[in-house]
């Protein structure tokens, strides 16, 4: 089986009130953090309003977070394309990709906040089609070509890029949430995928729908699919205890709900939690809860739970949010990379079954403490000296060791 890929996506949820200037900062701590743990990939996306997500540019937090970073992929989630001219968007992504070594992600979408389009003075009722016209521009300004286009909200004359990106093929991933237009695209121009609605129960049993839409609209256009490229969208905060989990998240998280959710966004049909306890359970309770709030093995159940659900992803991606305090976060993502990675990869699974052998084979290497006795007992001094051997005293690993304390009772009777 292919590996399952991880990474975390920041949108960022602050809450307000904490010095802005430490919390970009502490941002920047996180993504070089996953990188050393060993995560593939960091997303962070746009947003212009409603006060708890900060970041206007994601290229600008990529450029930086690139020069703390070594290996880890960096991708944009996402920018918002009918915000902005598709020459200027394909010009920051090419230049983002060479100032990381070719480690850039191109996701899209077509802007997810109302008061972001309203304070640009766009119609919401346009922004999923100028998303679907603006990538097809930045993908032939990638190939090289020199573009001439007019449309109702740019123009474009002999463009060209004076500079490709360093990939041969950088990646473009588009954003899907409720409605089928991010897996129609995906299907559309044979790109990526990344799930963001799936962080609620209803959104983890709707997968197998929305993949549906993917490859419907793939099949129509010539194009393929792949579940490789489907990256899915997961909440959790991971600690030794559920207990622990729980107390150390459920405040944050009941604020974080109530304050943003509910009473910024006023989100239709949401209800304020009424306690810490009611926000974990209405969250993270239940058999096909799309959040975890517990232990690594936890979520490792949540994680293959998903995979049945869905019929397979090629990545799973961390929700970044400040449930819990900086300390116990840093230590969640860190027992994520410890014990919950190579337990759904098995990287462990060999080190177990090679365990597993010796305990079970131990008569197999009981010749190898024969031999040993054997040397011993062709020495008359070293036999003598059984007799004054005791525990611990041979420096020698014990998988190879005769009973020697059994032996120098033998030697003293």
């Amino acid at each position: 089986m292919a590996r399952l890929k991880f990474g975390a996506f920041l949108a960022p949820h602050h809450p307000i009130g904490e010095n802005p200037l430490l919390q970009f900062r502490r941002d920047l701590d996180f993504v070089e953090q996953i990188d050393a743990l060993g995560f593939d990939e960091f997303w962070c996306g746009e947003h212009h309003s409603s006060g708890w997500e900060m970041i206007a540019s994601p290229e600008m937090f990529l450029a930086a977070a690139g020069e703390r970073t070594k290996r880890i992929k960096l991708g944009t989630g996402v920018i918002s394309l009918p915000y902005h001219h598709p020459y200027n968007v394909a010009q920051r992504m090419v230049q983002l990709d060479w100032m990381t070594g070719g480690r850039a992600i191109f996701g899209s979408g077509p802007g997810a906040l109302a008061s972001d389009a309203h304070t640009l003075g766009i119609d919401p009722m346009t922004q999923r089609d100028r998303q679907d016209e603006a990538i097809a521009i930045i993908r032939r300004l990638f190939k090289g070509e020199r573009v001439t286009a007019r449309s109702d909200w740019f123009t474009m004359n002999d463009a060209a890029l004076q500079l490709l990106p360093l990939q041969e093929d950088m990646p473009f991933v588009v954003a899907s949430q409720i409605s089928p237009s991010g897996m129609t695209l995906a299907g559309k121009y044979g790109i990526g995928i990344i799930s963001l609605g799936s962080m609620s129960t209803q959104g983890l049993m709707a997968l197998p729908t929305q993949w549906g839409f993917a490859e419907d609209a793939a099949k129509k256009a010539g194009t393929t699919v792949s579940r490789s490229d489907w990256r899915v969208l997961l909440s959790w905060h991971i600690a030794e205890t559920r207990e622990q989990a729980q107390r150390e998240a459920g405040p944050g998280l009941m604020r974080w709900h109530n304050e943003y959710n509910v009473r910024t966004l006023q989100r239709p049909g949401l209800e304020p939690f009424t306690s810490p306890e009611d926000a974990i359970e209405k969250t993270a309770g239940g058999e096909n809860a799309a959040s975890t709030i517990g232990t690594p093995d936890d979520l490792v159940k949540t994680i293959k739970n998903l995979m049945q659900v869905s019929g397979g992803v090629g990545s799973i991606i961390g929700f970044v949010h400040d449930w819990a305090n900086p300390e116990n976060t840093r230590r969640s993502w860190d027992m994520v990379a410890r014990y919950v990675i190579p337990e759904i990869n098995g990287y462990v699974a060999k080190l177990r079954e090679s365990q597993k052998f010796v305990i079970e084979n131990r008569a197999v290497f009981e010749r190898a403490g024969q031999a040993v006795m054997a040397k011993i007992m062709e020495n008359e001094k070293a036999a003598a000296a059984l007799a004054h051997t005791g525990p611990g005293r041979v420096a020698i690993p014990t998988i190879n060791a005769p009973d020697l304390q059994k032996e120098a009772a033998k030697r003293k009777a």
